[in-house]
């Protein structure tokens, strides 16, 4: 090995050595009421230095009177694409949760109709911009039952609990943080906690106070 190959790798070396040592990992779990995980709920993680996301692309459909994914997160800025794969016409209106109004100002984000899907044409497609972060409601005046929500969110470090009520966080900068704990169903929200992101894992648990309306299969 020449000398100066050792000593590019000695560089790369301790260069990963700082970068792991300038992020953490942070893990929270939800639970409900009750005590039990609590699935697509949304963690927030503000570090000291904000990070902002990259604003994208999200797809989705009406299937089976439903909005799938029920829970969509997305960064401000970004597109969603509507689609509706039943058969029967479905509309859509978009609206600030109640506890977002405040943010956002009055009245819904978008508002379109979707065509049902033919044996000769598929159903209808339509896209809308959220530019604000927050929640926002998802509705049909059609079928009252079907219901979601889009998150929008203002910051890179955001993530979904899994069925175990779990959302994971890689390269978190080390340092001060607060978290946001989001679900659809808790009206009130919870108040943001202070965490202190270091080399040792961080683990968080956030209970609801509510238990959250079965989804249907």
């Amino acid at each position: 090995m020449t000398p100066v190959l050792k000593k590019a790798l000695i560089l790369i070396a301790a260069g990963a050595v700082c970068a792991s040592a300038a992020a953490g990992n942070v893990q929270v779990q939800v639970i409900d009421k009750d005590g039990r995980p609590v699935a697509d709920a949304v963690a927030v993680l503000y570090p000291a230095t904000p990070v902002a996301p990259v604003a994208g692309k999200a797809t989705i459909g009406q299937q089976r009177m439903r909005f799938l994914p029920a829970v969509t997160v997305v960064a401000q800025g970004s597109t969603l694409r509507f689609t509706n794969l039943d058969r029967w016409d479905h509309h859509i209106r978009g609206t600030a949760t109640a506890r977002e109004v405040g943010a956002k100002g009055d009245g819904p984000d978008f508002e379109m109709r979707l065509a049902g899907a033919t044996a000769e044409a598929p159903g209808g497609e339509a896209e809308a911009t959220v530019l604000q972060p927050g929640a926002v409601l998802l509705g049909c005046h059609l079928h009252g039952s079907m219901r979601g929500h889009v998150f929008v969110t203002d910051s890179a470090h955001t993530a979904k609990t899994d069925d175990n009520g779990i959302a994971r966080f890689d390269a978190v900068p080390d340092g001060a943080a607060e978290l946001r704990v989001w679900h659809g169903d808790q009206l009130v929200d919870l108040p943001r906690r202070a965490l202190q992101v270091g080399s040792t894992a961080v683990l968080e648990t956030v209970q609801l106070s509510v238990v959250p309306r079965r989804k249907r299969p």
